[in-house]
């Protein structure tokens, strides 16, 4: 059988897994053995199968409306009714219908990686050279690495393979095996990536544009960063709600005694990339504060990026999130932000987070010294601004829309405002008639998210603009880990270098800087260390909006069963309207729907079928 042949063989047998769980994650390839000696004779089909171990990495920008991790988060909601997350937000998901359940597809990725790294060695192909083979398997390394990270923070713990080659001609009785404990998983995750990042074949940078988007040392300290501060939030340190997780023999599987030193721990891992010097915060030429913000989803491969999942085209993201009103996209723009996500961007002149609580009826606690408008629903004229290619214009709108963070106009498109696309504005209404609301094909919230849109290119006329490079990690998020853990240690009274706290502050500081906000110890003068940790967490909601992080972070601080839980409101989409208008009773706070989070959805459940197979995985609390 012709080579071509036999790899392609091997990937419909893997193709075929895709669609199939009969045999759960041990999936057996019985005739492997006959087809696979012939892959390791030559440096092109070597590299082909080192391709297949990479192949299981997510992309998170083509995976954006195909995940729930911005859709079942608190941040967006989706007009659109064939979305699986509409499964985990009406609380209807169980063991039998685990949407976007995963844990099979990783075990498949992390078995061809141990094929891959229990066989390289034996290509003997003078084409293939030392440091091209170490350079692969440094790769797979992390690759194995991350897909093990992927599942634990939707899981918790699950079992580790290490390098064992498994034997596929036994049964799935005989292959089952138990979970390994949160804290055994942490530490063999973090084991390999500093192995990785003392390996003089991962690089610091990669300059071919080829091979960026491959893991660098970078990579793996951002990795174990967020990784060690899951690790020591609330989810995963000390939960007595997990006490009776435990395997066959009694081990408790999540650790039941909080261990504030893991804050420490996640401290010192997220200074190790900010002390290296390697990224700097992203800021445009022109140090517009806007576009400073706009620029990190927009310039490709930028200061900031630490590691992203690949350069993608932006059809899809573009299209989601691209208003009905503009013309040639009548049925995609479906993607709305919620409300509770417009209320916590921060005012621009205080820099004070306008909402600090909802009444019964929905209506907004408001901090006073904030500047939010008692108001809001008010008319008054003011000036968008400036940013994504396109000039500032005058404009009437209420009072709620008005002088916020920079980051609220890059990150959410308002009713009554204009829609930037190229060369053209186009005035949008999201009342129900009006251009952007002729089909369901509209936010339902009365807000469309904006972040990931390529302003400067005009889609009415197909184009959607260059690529897009995922911050899958960026600096940002680790400027705010350390924030967050710093404060933590002070908390809970656990050392700390010296200049740690007075660090993290000014970071903070940059971090807001950049965009043209106060400090945060300026904008709440005399905040406690309890309360500037809470702001943390209202910052880094902002920041790090629509970036795959507050599904996890909601959820690791056990804060879900309040922001995920109960009435969703919006504005009032469904009062009348027609063309461009938006009428004035269009700005009310409106019912929009209702979620539903409970304590067992912290975790997934593994699915019935794994369950069934495996006699010694145990189910995660409440499922």
């Amino acid at each position: 059988m012709e080579m071509k042949k036999i790899f392609g063989y091997i990937m419909l047998l893997l193709g075929m897994q895709v669609h199939t769980s009969c045999e759960s994650f041990l999936d057996r390839q019985e005739d492997e053995a006959l087809t696979f000696d012939k892959v390791w004779e030559t440096r092109t089909d070597t590299r082909r199968y080192w391709l297949t171990t990479m192949s299981f990495l997510p992309r998170d920008a083509n995976d954006f409306s195909y995940s729930p991790w911005s859709g079942a988060a608190d941040e967006v909601t989706v007009n659109q009714r064939d979305r699986e997350f509409h499964t985990m937000t009406s609380g209807a998901w169980n063991p039998s219908n685990v949407p976007y359940e995963k844990m099979s597809h990783y075990y498949r990725g992390i078995r061809e990686c141990n094929l891959f790294l229990g066989n390289v060695d034996r290509c003997t192909d003078p084409l293939l050279t030392e440091t091209e083979k170490e350079t692969w398997k440094v790769q797979t390394r992390f690759a194995r690495a991350y897909y093990y990270f992927m599942m634990m923070r939707s899981y918790g713990s699950v079992f580790i393979l290490h390098d064992e080659l498994l034997d596929f001609t036994l049964s799935a009785a005989e292959l089952a095996r138990p979970r390994d404990t949160w804290d055994d998983c942490v530490d063999y995750v973090v084991g390999e990536l500093n192995d990785l990042i003392e390996s003089p074949y991962m690089k610091l940078t990669w300059e071919s544009a080829s091979e960026k988007g491959l893991a660098t040392k970078g990579a793996c300290q951002a990795l174990i960063s967020r990784l060690t501060l899951y690790s020591a939030r609330d989810l995963f340190n000390g939960n007595k709600m997990y006490a009776s997780v435990v395997n066959p023999d009694g081990t408790h599987l999540f650790p039941q005694e909080y261990d504030a030193n893991k804050w420490k721990i996640a401290a010192d891992a997220a200074y190790q990339i900010i002390d290296g010097g390697q990224y700097a915060l992203y800021h445009s030429d022109n140090n517009n504060p806007y576009d400073n913000y706009y620029g990190i989803t927009q310039e490709t491969w930028n200061s900031e990026l630490i590691w992203t999942t690949g350069a993608d085209g932006r059809f899809y993201m573009g299209a989601f999130t691209c208003p009905t009103s503009v013309a040639g996209n009548s049925s995609w723009g479906f993607t709305g932000v919620t409300l509770k996500q417009v209320d916590a961007y921060p005012m621009k002149e205080s820099g004070r987070f306008p909402v600090v609580d909802y009444n019964d009826n929905g209506t907004p606690v408001i901090d006073e010294l904030s500047g939010y408008p008692e108001d809001e629903f008010a008319y008054t004229d003011w000036t968008y601004p400036a940013f994504g290619g396109a000039s500032e214009y005058g404009l009437r709108t209420v009072k709620m829309c008005v002088d916020r963070d920079p980051r609220f106009y890059v990150s959410v498109f308002f009713s009554g405002s204009k829609w930037h696309h190229g060369s053209g504005l186009t005035l949008t209404s999201f009342a129900q008639g009006a251009n952007g609301n002729v089909s369901d094909a509209h936010p339902k919230s009365g807000f469309m998210l904006n972040r990931f849109y390529d302003h400067t290119a005009n889609s009415a006329e197909g184009s959607w603009g260059g690529a897009i490079t995922f911050p899958t990690f960026r600096l940002g998020e680790i400027y705010l880990n350390f924030i967050e853990a710093v404060l933590e240690c002070q908390i809970h009274g656990v050392a700390i270098p010296d200049n740690y706290k007075t660090l993290a502050m000014n970071l903070w500081k940059e971090l807001r800087a950049r965009v043209d906000m106060k400090p945060i110890e300026e904008a709440y003068p005399g905040a406690s260390v309890e309360e500037l940790l809470e702001l943390c967490r209202k910052e880094r909601r902002v920041e790090l909006a629509f970036e795959n992080h507050r599904f996890f972070d909601t959820r690791t601080w056990m804060i879900a069963e309040q922001t995920e839980n109960g009435v969703f409101y919006g504005m009032n989409v469904n009062t009348m309207s027609q063309g461009d208008v938006t009428p004035d009773d269009f700005w009310q706070r409106t019912y929009s729907e209702t979620r539903v989070f409970k304590k067992q959805h912290y975790l997934y459940p593994f699915t019935q079928n794994e369950i069934s197979l495996n006699t010694q995985l145990v189910q995660n609390y409440g499922w």
